[in-house]
């Protein structure tokens, strides 16, 4: 087996500078969720140069994404989780077309996971119904087998009023920027109630055209989280509450609709997690142990909707750095050549873990039993 794993860190070194290429052109050509066409078409056409069949939805094994931060660019290193997968994807067919061994590899393509939910549309068209398990990772502070990833929903709030000259006639106006405000502090005020592990934050999208002109329409967008299903059903009625109370304050209507494409909280496999961790350690990575950072929540992902479809792992690792995700620092470090070598010795890592799927059938089952019990227990 060791052979057959050094194999596939071969051949995911071999790649690197072509790799490292792919990296840097998804970074300077940052596209925003479901419109990673130039990042489709870069990673595809790698893809099939190696071999690989590449159609629009694929069985998965290894998961991509590259979409982009609004302003940002790739600021939460997308485009390091996109070679991340080439690179496992990369050392697992070296295995599977040289070392006698049986299985299948595929790489999908999940865009938009920035809040556009792209995993969960191709959950809904059969994408992921034949495979048997489903890994990627994602770079971070921190190097985390089973991160925690909360549900979250977000939530678009519109105020309509009535426009009105604001100096010449003001009093046949209806300001909907005063609706959108005070509903704003009124969610702000909320927070202060709210459970230490619940979350609330939002931005107002739309606040009217000109100072003289009383803004008839005013929008806001809102992201609620939570580390369960039924807690976001308690915020999201709170803010409700929130959203008709400004309304009623101002004269205004209000309309807002939560997304049905909620995210999950992440349903780590803890058999596969520990397997990532003794094939990273072999490879010399240090995984924490401060069970503050383990336990420390933090954002959401459409993955853990694939994690309630079938086992799954989405680790965090650590690009040696303190700064947060979705900031310009942490945009410019993952366009760094350290950043880059860190991505593939993880690559190697997830590598291993389906080399020993791959050489113990056995394992799948136990994987499967584990993914079974995991949701019995969420339904108790």
């Amino acid at each position: 087996m060791s052979n057959l794993k050094s194999l596939a860190c071969a051949a995911i070194d071999k790649e690197s500078s072509n790799l490292r290429t792919l990296s840097l052109d998804i970074w300077e050509h940052p596209e925003l969720c479901f419109e990673e066409h130039h990042a489709h078409e870069v990673l595809t056409n790698f893809l099939e140069s190696k071999g690989f069949l590449v159609s629009a939805t694929l069985v998965i094994g290894v998961m991509c994404e590259y979409d982009a931060l609004p302003g940002i660019g790739h600021a939460c290193g997308h485009n390091l989780i996109a070679i991340l997968g080439l690179s496992v994807a990369l050392g697992i067919k070296e295995v599977l077309d040289k070392g006698n061994v049986k299985g299948k590899v595929t790489v999908l393509g999940c865009p938009a996971e920035e809040g556009g939910g792209g995993k969960i549309d191709l959950i809904n068209v059969g994408a992921y119904k034949d495979l048997d398990i489903a890994m990627m990772a994602h770079p971070s502070q921190f190097n985390l087998p089973k991160p925690v990833y909360v549900a979250m929903s977000q939530v678009k709030v519109k105020y309509q009023g009535k426009a009105s000259h604001a100096s010449s006639f003001p009093w046949n106006g209806v300001n909907a920027l005063d609706a959108a405000v005070l509903c704003y502090q009124s969610v702000s005020c909320m927070r202060q109630q709210l459970k230490p592990t619940w979350r609330v934050h939002g931005v107002i999208t739309n606040g009217g055209d000109k100072p003289n002109i009383i803004p008839e329409t005013a929008e806001l967008l809102y992201y609620a989280r939570a580390p369960s299903g039924e807690e976001l059903q308690d915020i999201q009625r709170r803010l409700g509450g929130c959203f008709q109370g400004a309304a009623t304050a101002t004269g205004c209507t209000v309309t807002y609709a939560f997304d049905p494409k909620g995210y999950d909280s992440l349903m780590s496999n803890n058999k596969m997690a520990a397997m990532y961790v003794e094939n990273g350690e072999s490879l010399g990575i240090v995984y924490e142990h401060d069970q503050n950072k383990l336990s420390k929540q933090g954002g959401s992902t459409d993955m853990g909707n694939v994690s309630r479809v079938l086992p799954s792992i989405h680790p965090k690792f650590s690009l040696n750095t303190e700064v947060s995700l979705h900031t310009t620092e942490f945009r410019d470090i993952a366009k760094t050549e350290s950043a880059h070598v860190t991505t593939l010795l993880h690559a190697k890592a997830l590598a291993m873990v389906a080399i020993d799927v791959y050489l113990n059938p056995s394992l799948v089952q136990v994987i499967k039993e584990e993914f079974q019990q995991q949701l019995t227990a969420e339904t108790q």
